[in-house]
């Protein structure tokens, strides 16, 4: 083997295998939103630590009641607020593929969640799936599981809840992941 061969074969299994994120929430166009929003813009900057270790992000609603539509203005507001401006997507529903088609499948509350399971074990496309489904509050930081309350019917400070939250739990996930990564302040 060459000496470049021989160094890209290392560079190849120092790499950590990239992973894939699903944000998951009821309507698809509040939380899950905001979290994928917020996980695009620290893992598809450039300057990122964690640029490359990102496959495929996404969000969707375990209800299709949003299909189509675009993320609620306060979420694009907030995210505006906070200098992520290039973000888009259009609400879609959960779908068998998804436990397949991502690593880890991330609910916003304890309902979304058992949502999620349930679908599991009804799948009989994908019943040994690769995903990991958890709470995205298991990133908390604190020490104790947090859920991402619904601030559809709250108020605009809730959003600003929401962001915080997905930014912590956001960074918090990614140190856990990847552990040999530079982790500036995020």
């Amino acid at each position: 083997m060459s000496g470049k061969a021989a160094d890209a074969g290392a560079t190849a299994q120092s790499q950590p295998q990239k992973i894939s994120v699903l944000f998951v929430c009821l309507g698809n166009i509040c939380r899950s939103t905001m979290a994928e929003g917020v996980f695009q813009s620290i893992v598809k900057d450039k300057s990122s630590p964690y640029f490359n270790l990102i496959d495929k992000v996404d969000s969707c609603g375990t209800g299709g009641y949003h299909t189509g539509d675009d993320p609620d203005s306060r979420t694009m507001s907030t995210l505006e607020d906070h200098g992520i401006t290039n973000y888009t997507h259009a609400a879609r529903r959960f779908r068998d593929s998804d436990f397949r088609d991502f690593d880890y499948i991330f609910a916003m509350d304890n309902s979304n969640l058992m949502d999620i399971e349930r679908w599991r074990e009804r799948s009989k496309k994908y019943p040994s799936s690769k995903a990991k489904v958890m709470l995205f509050g298991e990133f908390s930081g604190t020490g104790r599981k947090e859920v991402v309350q619904d601030p559809y019917y709250i108020g605009r400070d809730s959003f600003e809840t929401a962001f915080e939250q997905c930014k912590r739990f956001s960074t918090n996930f990614l140190k856990a992941t990847f552990p040999n990564v530079a982790n500036p302040a995020l």
